[in-house]
């Protein structure tokens, strides 16, 4: 409970109630977007530094193979059990959001990790962009069998021109182009951009940018999570009427992905610090960059699902409880 106490925390419960009240209280978009991208390239900075301190070792490439095994487990374990109850395009979308990464989950555990002088390495920022992209191709790819095998059955004037829509909206997306996407898309190019800076000018730019990078994170971040407090409490009414499943899954999935990174850290003797941020990454659900892919590649979807599951339940629960669960769980383990 200690961390809830956490100023940034309370910013974000702040919202939630604010929200929940109807307040007219809002950050503008732009403010919004200036935040996230603050976030992200002190984030790199931060990351850049401590792999110049550390250089590139046999950890560093562990815990990165680690975390694209994750970036491919997740999603597939997540599309074969929701494959159960839903049909094959909403499965592939929530496997998708919820097999990909929240960048604000993960700035938070980072900070409730440097707020208890837990140790880490900078690299884990690196894995946090790997693990974007690979639930968003395998989403797409198993929504194009789906469609497949739907297109054949279906002769209707109607359902031809939505599934020759969707087929050309999906043509659109190959697999190049969404890694072109997902390496080019602005917020991932500035925290890459900004890991090789801090590796590039180490020590003497870390000093240099002690002031921005360091000193005004915690104010910038609790901002931020006054915002999403506010978009997450708009987005749980989403949720009203949804099949109990969902409701379990929006909470469980994340719980047993965070297992699933824990075992594989320990069998692979992975430190602690490192372990709870692979946990942090695997139990969080992107909200931003998969829901965009998916609207305009996987239209047959409802976006209602994915993204209310996202950040109207699991993003709440991770940033309120997960992350010293989690963290906890890693110290206690590793």
């Amino acid at each position: 409970m200690q961390s809830l106490f956490d100023p940034a925390i309370l910013f974000f419960v702040f919202g939630i109630l604010a929200g929940a009240l109807k307040s007219n209280l809002e950050i503008p978009p732009q403010i919004s977007r200036f935040l996230a991208l603050y976030l992200l390239m002190a984030l790199g900075l931060k990351g850049g530094f401590a792999l110049a301190k550390s250089g590139l070792t046999s950890e560093v490439a562990l815990s990165l193979a680690l975390a694209i095994a994750l970036a491919v487990i997740v999603p597939a374990l997540g599309y074969a059990l929701l494959r159960r109850f839903l049909n094959g395009f909403d499965a592939a979308a929530i496997a998708a959001t919820y097999g990909s990464v929240s960048a604000v989950t993960f700035i938070t555990a980072v900070q409730y990790l440097d707020s208890r002088g837990l140790p880490y390495g900078g690299h884990m920022a690196a894995a946090m962009a790997l693990m974007e992209s690979p639930a968003i191709i395998m989403a797409v790819l198993l929504a194009n069998l789906t469609r497949k095998r739907e297109i054949t059955g279906k002769k209707s004037p109607s359902g031809g021109a939505q599934n020759s829509a969707a087929s050309r909206a999906s043509d659109g997306l190959s697999v190049g182009r969404l890694l072109h996407e997902s390496f080019t898309d602005g917020a991932q190019l500035l925290l890459l951009g900004a890991m090789v800076i801090g590796i590039l000018t180490g020590e003497s730019g870390k000093a240099a940018m002690q002031p921005f990078a360091v000193d005004l994170f915690k104010g910038m971040l609790a901002f931020f999570l006054l915002d999403m407090g506010l978009l997450a409490a708009r987005n749980m009414g989403e949720l009203k009427g949804k099949s109990p499943w969902l409701l379990a899954y929006a909470i469980g999935a994340p719980v047993a992905h965070a297992g699933i990174a824990l075992a594989m850290s320990w069998v692979l003797g992975i430190p602690p610090g490192n372990g709870a941020l692979l946990m942090v990454l695997a139990a969080s659900a992107s909200y931003i960059a998969v829901p965009a892919v998916i609207r305009q590649a996987i239209p047959e979807a409802q976006p209602s699902l994915y993204f209310g599951m996202s950040l109207g339940l699991t993003f709440p629960l991770n940033i309120l409880f997960g992350i010293p669960i989690y963290v906890y769980a890693a110290h206690r383990l590793l």
